[in-house]
C-alpha cells in the first residue's frame, strides 16, 4: 500500500520488536554515514574519501537487508543499494568523456556526485524521520 508520493506506508510494515527495530536504524544510519562520507567526498575537490568505506556500506547493506524484509526500513536499503548501482553505471559512461580533455569529464562526475550526494541525503533524512523511501 502507497500513499500519495507513492512511499510505502507504516501500516503494510510487519510488526518487530522495538530491539530489531532499532539494530536496523543504527544499520541504517551506519550506512548512510559511511555513504556521505564518501559522496561528499566525491563533490569536495581535493577531498577523496576511500572507495574502501564504500564497499563496506554495500557490504552491510547487502548482508543486512534480509532483516529488513517487510518493514519500511526495507526501502532504505534497496534506496541505498540503487543509489550506488546507478551511480557506478552513470560514472563508467561518462568516463569516455575525461579523453575529450578535462573539463567534460570532471563536468560530468561532478553532477553524478552531486545527485548521489542529494540522494543519500533524502534518505538520511527519510530514516530519521521514520518514513519509507519509494520503491
Amino acid at each position: 500500500m502507497t500513499d500519495q508520493r507513492g512511499e510505502v506506508m507504516a501500516a503494510a510494515e510487519v510488526s518487530m520488536d522495538p530491539e530489531r527495530q532499532q539494530q536496523l536504524r543504527t544499520v541504517g544510519m551506519i550506512s548512510y554515514i559511511l555513504h556521505a562520507v564518501v559522496a561528499i567526498g566525491a563533490v569536495l575537490p581535493g577531498v577523496q574519501a576511500s572507495v574502501f568505506l564504500l564497499l563496506v556500506a554495500v557490504l552491510i547493506d547487502l548482508v543486512k537487508r534480509g532483516d529488513a524484509a517487510g518493514t519500511w526500513q526495507a526501502s532504505h536499503f534497496s534506496w541505498r543499494l540503487r543509489s550506488v548501482a546507478w551511480a557506478g553505471v552513470l560514472y563508467l559512461l561518462t568516463s569516455p568523456l575525461w579523453l575529450l580533455l578535462l573539463a567534460p569529464g570532471w563536468i560530468a562526475w561532478g553532477l553524478i556526485s552531486i545527485w548521489f550526494l542529494y540522494r543519500v541525503l533524502r534518505g538520511w533524512g527519510a530514516m530519521n524521520a521514520g518514513r519509507a523511501m519509494p520503491l
